[in-house]
């Protein structure tokens, strides 16, 4: 990065069916807290960025930047990002280049998004415009089918059991039991998770991140405060694994990793704790394999070996990740952000110990997008 460009703090609102409250009011909430958090007078805020994939299909809101513009007392330059489930890492991408280019000083940034008030069927409509309609909704699929199709490829070519892929959704509901601001805030054995509903074999309905309501922002500024993000990245791909050479690995993910680590002058081993685009379970061996933490195949090995809680080998979601804190959809890039920003502060409910360094990796679509964010503790 040319200028340095460090979080003041932030905050997010509970994530899970919140009926009671309008995606308005979600967004309103977080921005509250982010700007007391950060100790900075709403005028301070130079230019806005909100993540939003749905909100114009589903709340009729699609303007949401001057929203969020006109809520504060002199309406600064905003606009909307929209990149799938990979829309908040995006704005926070797009915030760090206006910081980086001397556009702004202080920007605050929104990822919110309202699901559960809309019919299922609604809502699974609004999601599969993340991907391709001429090759993917045509033939009738949906995200858990086209990652059930990802599953049973992984399964066949590297033997991944059932229960291998339970002990994902295990160990990150497991790290969801102390986060306040969760969805599910329960622990659930492997048992449980293989024999839930089916939805697209192998997948099962615990194999899946929820439909979830909920909204996270943060104010990111080029005025020094005790973390740092060292590298912002964003890298695609084709948006149909018709148009790829493999189902089992994301292109997007490699590429955005190595280029981060480049920006930032690390080396994959530098990370203490990383918050993992887990929208189901199979996706988080992928991003492993991907990011090179692991060989081809052997991704699950942190999760059988129980080495992924605040005191493993590689802490993972400590939030509970996508799967069991929730996904808002534009949220989730945002939320990652900040739930990096406390371990790295000594403020997170389930923390790593001696935490420095971490990683935040956001997916759009079949990861045809992904967001990657490096920060350390300045």
């Amino acid at each position: 990065m040319r200028e340095q460009v460090f979080v003041l703090g932030g905050a997010q609102t509970s994530f899970g069916e919140l009926w009671n409250k309008s995606l308005v009011d979600l967004i309103d909430e977080a921005v509250a807290g982010a700007i007391e958090s950060s100790g900075i007078l709403p005028t301070d805020i130079d230019a806005v960025v909100i993540g939003n994939m749905v909100g114009g299909e589903l709340s009729g809101q699609g303007h949401l930047g001057a929203l969020v513009s006109g809520g504060l007392p002199h309406h600064p330059p905003a606009l909307r990002v929209e990149a799938a489930c990979a829309s908040g890492g995006v704005a926070v991408h797009t915030a760090c280049a206006l910081l980086e280019s001397g556009k702004a000083e202080n920007v605050l940034v929104i990822g919110a998004e309202k699901l559960t008030d809309a019919p299922n069927d609604l809502v699974t409509s609004a999601i599969m415009n993340a991907g391709n309609s001429d090759r993917d909704t045509v033939a009738g699929l949906t995200f858990p089918g086209i990652f059930g199709l990802i599953a049973n490829r992984y399964m066949y070519d590297y033997g991944l059991t059932r229960d291998d892929l339970s002990s994902v959704s295990a160990a990150h509901h497991e790290a969801a039991v102390k986060n306040p601001y969760a969805q599910f805030k329960k622990s659930i054995p492997r048992d449980v998770i293989s024999k839930s509903a089916p939805v697209a074999d192998p997948l099962r309905l615990l194999d899946c991140s929820p439909i979830s309501d909920g909204a996270a922002a943060i104010i990111l500024s080029t005025n020094p405060s005790d973390v740092q993000i060292s590298a912002s990245q964003v890298a695609t791909d084709h948006v149909s694994l018709a148009d790829r050479t493999s189902m089992t690995s994301f292109l997007s993910t490699r590429t955005a990793f190595q280029n981060a680590l480049k920006e930032a002058g690390w080396n994959r081993n530098d990370i203490d704790c990383m918050e993992l685009h887990d929208c189901f379970s199979i996706a988080a061996i992928l991003h492993l394999e991907d990011m090179g933490f692991a060989e081809e195949g052997q991704g699950v090995r942190f999760y059988k070996n129980n080495q992924t809680h605040a005191n493993g080998e590689l802490p993972i979601n400590m939030s509970g990740g996508l799967k069991a804190c929730g996904h808002p959809i534009g949220a989730t890039g945002v939320k990652q952000i900040l739930d990096c920003y406390k371990q790295l502060t000594n403020r997170a409910p389930n923390q790593v110990p001696n935490c420095r360094r971490a990683l935040a990796h956001n997916i759009g679509g079949i990861g045809a997008t992904c967001a990657i964010h490096l920060l350390e503790h300045a």
